[in-house]
């Protein structure tokens, strides 16, 4: 990992085991603004969906004239760099910090310690669990996303019987939970259908993905529809079954809305896509933060920052944006 702090905006930034680093000081800063520092934590530096969340709150942080500390783990899942990560923060004295839990349980504790110091904590994206132990959360209704691409295979598949793979995150991490139960829902089945053939854990991982839809086609080669937790396994899934000659007779359904996402419904490697805003998250934290800062109201609760069915074969009765909307509107 590098490691980094702009001495020219004069920022400080403590530094261990994660990249933090410091924008946006004193740039147009009226008042007490340049003496606010806030934080961000991504679950990693690489996911174009992390990277344009960090860009999100840069370019925010810059306007309002404030500071921004930011930090990654190394991987999903990368509990113990998002500690680190948090001690370094409470350490510079941050007035606030957006966190995308990567485990939504073992990061509590933290949260708990960083709210006792008067630390204005905000999710990002993933509520952590409890979602209460968050000041506030500012995310995709990940629910909803999973229902609008559940109901779309739905209505694509009809009655026509399915042999279902689903490549989920990681086991218990709210936000796959939330998609996996969303997608349930939207087809209109329970987690112990026996139309579900296959379940595989993909970390989000393209080459996981791939390694995920191997083992399932190895475990039932009949699989006709795919549910992935992002577009990343989503192509990984793609991988293995344009291996295997079942692209023709296996849909894929996924959720992020990234620009190769998009690009991959366009292409009709990937039916159907749940888009989400990565960029509007961020930068509504910020302000959040800034505002409560100087004097204004915390944010509490949950804010929901938006979601679209993107694909370029709408269903009947089915809300849904096109590919060019979803090019206008996708990251990465």
């Amino acid at each position: 990992m590098k490691y980094g702090i702009s001495s020219r905006l004069g920022c400080f930034a403590a530094v261990l085991a994660l990249s933090i680093t410091a924008v946006g000081c004193g740039s147009g800063a009226k008042g007490s603004n340049k003496d606010i520092t806030i934080g961000l934590i991504t679950k990693t530096d690489t996911n174009p969906f992390f990277v344009k969340m960090k860009e999100g709150a840069e370019k925010e942080a810059k306007a309002k004239g404030v500071k921004l500390m930011t930090a990654a783990g190394k991987f999903d899942g990368d509990n113990a760099s998002q500690v680190t990560a948090m001690e370094n923060m409470i350490a510079a004295g941050v007035k606030g910090i957006l966190i995308v839990p990567s485990d939504t349980k073992a990061i509590v504790p933290s949260l708990a310690k960083a709210r006792a110091k008067g630390i204005d904590v905000i999710a990002l994206d993933t509520p952590p669990d409890p979602q209460s132990s968050a000041d506030a959360l500012f995310a995709t209704d990940n629910l909803t996303a999973g229902t609008l691409i559940g109901k779309y295979a739905k209505s694509v598949e009809g009655a026509k019987p399915v042999k279902i793979a689903m490549l989920d995150l990681n086991p218990g991490i709210t936000v796959g939970v939330l998609r996996h139960n969303g997608f349930l829902q939207g087809y209109g089945i329970t987690g112990s259908d026996p139309s579900i053939v296959c379940t595989q854990y993909t970390a989000g991982d393209q080459a996981k993905g791939q390694t995920a839809m191997e083992n399932c086609l190895q475990k039932d080669p009949g699989i006709n529809l795919v549910y992935t937790i992002n577009e990343p396994a989503a192509l990984g899934a793609y991988t293995a079954l344009k291996a295997a000659g079942k692209t023709a007779t296996t849909m894929i359904v996924s959720i992020d809305g990234g620009c190769s996402g998009v690009k991959a419904v366009q292409s009709g490697q990937i039916a159907a896509t749940a888009q989400q805003y990565p960029l509007k998250m961020a930068s509504q934290g910020v302000d959040s933060i800034v505002a409560w800062a100087k004097g204004g109201k915390k944010a509490s609760g949950y804010t929901d920052t938006g979601v679209n069915l993107i694909t370029a074969k709408p269903q009947p009765g089915l809300d849904s944006k096109d590919v060019q909307f979803g090019l206008a509107n996708c990251w990465g």
